[in-house]
């Protein structure tokens, strides 16, 4: 099977170098992390995983085997749940 294809925007780029996190890492949570859902409002997917001792919720695109990681942001288990309860996560 073809693997997916990371394009590094360079607005994603720059937000994981402003926010001191680990290029490898972050490659790592989108391809590899089990915890993944589907956001209703931006139809964006989103994957989570620790960087370090963050959690962190990554939304990315996917087309055609090209996975574009959009954003990073640090997160909190009572956030993620909120969101889903709301309705705004869904699973993937």
């Amino acid at each position: 099977m073809e693997e997916t294809t990371i394009v590094w925007t360079d607005y994603m780029k720059y937000r994981v170098n402003l926010r001191g996190y680990d290029l490898a890492t972050v490659e790592n949570i989108v391809r590899y992390s089990s915890e993944r859902y589907v956001d209703t409002v931006t139809g964006r997917l989103i994957a989570i995983g620790k960087h370090k001792s963050l959690l962190v919720m990554i939304p990315y695109e996917l087309k055609r085997r090209k996975l574009t990681p959009v954003t990073i942001h640090a997160t909190s288990r009572q956030q993620i749940k909120s969101r889903i309860k709301s309705g705004r996560f869904k699973n993937e």
